[in-house]
């Protein structure tokens, strides 16, 4: 893994240990917070494994497209849910500006998607 995909990695984690710490919070927790870093998590281990195999991508923060780009890459029979990936990606947007609020529920569901998928990305890129 070269320094690039690290970094992308690193903030990947970043993220992930702070959606995992807001969701934790007792008192006044962000879970619009929850939802848009859980997001952010995966879409920079989608680029980061992009990245490593050379495959160019746009900016985006759509999911579903930059799953469409690694889909050669996963191991053979191996799908990610698209419901999975549409929902972490309504939340980088939905829940980032008024009139839209994450609930318990909301972030509960990004969190345990985002687990999931952190999981086989970082496989995917020899980590773990």
């Amino acid at each position: 893994m070269n320094d690039v995909v690290q970094e992308w990695v690193s903030k990947a984690e970043g993220d992930y240990r702070t959606a995992n710490r807001e969701f934790a919070v007792t008192d006044e927790p962000n879970y619009d917070a929850v939802c848009y870093h859980a997001q952010q998590c995966i879409e920079k281990l989608m680029k980061a494994n992009l990245i490593e195999r050379e495959i160019p991508f746009p900016r985006t923060h759509n999911l579903v497209q930059l799953a469409g780009l690694l889909k050669p890459a996963l191991p053979a029979g191996k799908l990610w849910s698209l419901y999975d990936l549409r929902f972490l990606s309504q939340a980088a947007v939905a829940y980032r500006y008024p009139g839209e609020v994450a609930e318990y529920e909301d972030a509960r569901e990004a969190l345990a998607i985002c687990s999931r998928l952190r999981i086989e990305l970082l496989a995917m890129l020899g980590v773990g």
